[in-house]
């Protein structure tokens, strides 16, 4: 667990709730909703996606301006409460519930408004929609922008973090099409960032956003939705050793100075058939012409064991959108659903690949403690770079995102059984020990670093896997502009 900092206090919970108490008044906003502990909607609004966190924030807050939210966030700093914006909600450690009890939570929910100016490709897109529904809404002018599969992830937390999907490599990560943010600071100043307005602030937001501003909306650039997409996934059943080799194949194929931007793929691993097997997948999506992606796999698939299976799937660019992500792109039509979970990250560095004890070490703690595990686990291997990636062809000073020269996000997901409470403690060893490991197995300067994204409350030394040489200077920032630590929580910017 983390040490706070003693601004703002740990708060008993008989002085929660005298504070709840004087915020009935101060919230009682002409059209703004507020619930609190007791109130009968209260335990929906207050429930984390993921299950393993119980928290009772001191209220959950409905506002619908700019104004309502600075007016918010403004009785939340009166009272000396940490004050934290939920978009989807889906934080892995439910830092829209600001990480810890006590916390004044703003729900961005009725921020759901998108202008789209299809002639200047840019659409400006409040806080509270979610990537499914920003899919939709711009697939009505024939347009796209790069974001995750999840429909129900809110574009918020989403940007302020990263932002990686398949079309990523051919036009970034989402954070990096950002052109300008309207927000409100921790004093409830409502303000704008963009490259030319207050630049300091722009850099930060985009990598580490949470701990300086509550965002309400945010203009992207967008593009034309491409003509056509093959959503692709190759299967293999190997084991340790051939997984390795594949690994390894995958590293060298990616480097290959003619691969395509258009395509965008992972490594999808999962239990195997046998014990000392494990399901290996090549899936993701190609975005160019129908008839290249034969050609572009062609010199991986011929480096690699028989395949298992092979499905490939044409279609338009929604139809892929809506496939990847499950179906359903409209999260108006069925309620977000719930996980009980661990996770972590690990991104490796383009510069030095995983070695072959480093991927020896993970094949073998998937396909032997990932068959006996009795926990709902995958492993992805996420591409970011390779030859002609847009995520990596970034500056690293450009954005508060580090990782500029990464090949690989490797995410590791393990729910309980039946995705319900509790999490078992096996499930914590098993992903910690899988990637302790591979960074045991690698060298004594390996850079690499982890995935905001995807945080875990268990990350010691987060300051550094996280934001690296960039921390100083958020650190800097932050003192300046949240210095009483009204944006508080457990992995974000802080002393």
């Amino acid at each position: 667990m983390f040490l706070r900092r003693a601004i703002p206090l740990v708060l008993s919970l008989s002085v929660l709730g005298s504070i709840a108490d004087n915020l009935r008044s101060d919230l009682a906003l002409p059209g703004v909703t507020s619930l609190f502990p007791g109130d009968a909607a209260y335990a929906n609004a207050s429930r984390a996606f993921n299950l393993r966190f119980t928290l009772e924030p001191v209220a959950v807050v409905y506002p619908a301006t700019p104004q309502e939210v600075a007016e918010v966030v403004k009785i939340g700093a009166v009272n000396g409460l940490r004050v934290a914006a939920r978009s989807g909600g889906h934080s892995y450690i439910a830092n829209g519930l600001g990480g810890e009890n006590g916390t004044l939570v703003i729900d961005m929910g009725r921020f759901t408004n998108i202008t789209v100016n299809p002639t200047a490709k840019t659409a400006v897109i409040e806080t509270g929609n979610r990537l499914g529904d920003i899919a939709l809404a711009l697939n009505d002018y024939g347009l796209a922008m790069p974001h995750g599969t999840c429909p129900y992830v809110g574009v918020g937390g989403h940007a302020s973090y990263g932002g990686f999907g398949f079309t990523s490599r051919m036009w970034g990560l989402t954070l990096d099409n950002i052109l300008s943010i309207n927000l409100v600071l921790a004093n409830g100043t409502i303000a704008t960032a963009s490259k030319d307005i207050n630049p300091d602030l722009f850099w930060a937001l985009r990598g580490a956003g949470p701990s300086f501003a509550i965002t309400t909306s945010i203009e992207f650039s967008v593009y034309t939705a491409p003509a056509s997409v093959i959503i692709f996934q190759y299967n293999w059943q190997l084991d340790v050793a051939a997984a390795a080799a594949a690994l390894e194949t995958f590293q060298q194929f990616v480097v290959a100075p003619d691969l395509s931007p258009k395509f965008g793929a992972e490594l999808v691993l999962t239990r195997g058939a046998v014990v000392g097997n494990l399901s290996f997948g090549l899936t993701g999506a190609w975005h160019g012409d129908p008839g290249l992606l034969n050609g572009t796999v062609a010199p991986f698939l011929a480096a690699m064991p028989p395949l298992h299976s092979v499905t490939l799937t044409p279609g338009n660019w929604i139809e892929s959108v809506s496939a990847l992500g499950g179906g359903n792109l409209n999260t108006s039509l069925a309620p977000d659903y719930t996980d009980t979970f661990y996770a972590k990250s690990l991104m490796t560095p383009e510069a030095s690949p995983m070695s072959l004890a480093a991927r020896t070490s993970f094949m073998n703690d998937v396909a032997y403690a990932g068959f006996t595990t009795n926990t709902s686990w995958f492993f992805q291997v996420e591409l970011y770079g390779g030859a002609n990636s847009k995520i990596n062809a970034v500056p690293v000073d450009e954005t508060a995102f580090v990782h500029r020269n990464s090949m690989f996000t490797i995410q590791f997901y393990a729910s309980s059984f039946n995705n319900a409470p509790p999490y078992p403690e096996f499930g914590f060893t098993f992903l910690d020990d899988l990637v302790d490991g591979i960074i045991a197995n690698s060298p004594k300067d390996w850079d690499y670093g982890a995935y905001t994204n995807y945080m875990e409350d268990k990350l010691v030394d987060y300051k550094q896997l996280y934001y690296a040489s960039h921390y100083p200077r958020l650190l800097a920032l932050k003192k300046t502009l949240d210095p009483r630590g009204v944006f508080d929580f457990p992995v974000g910017i802080d002393d």
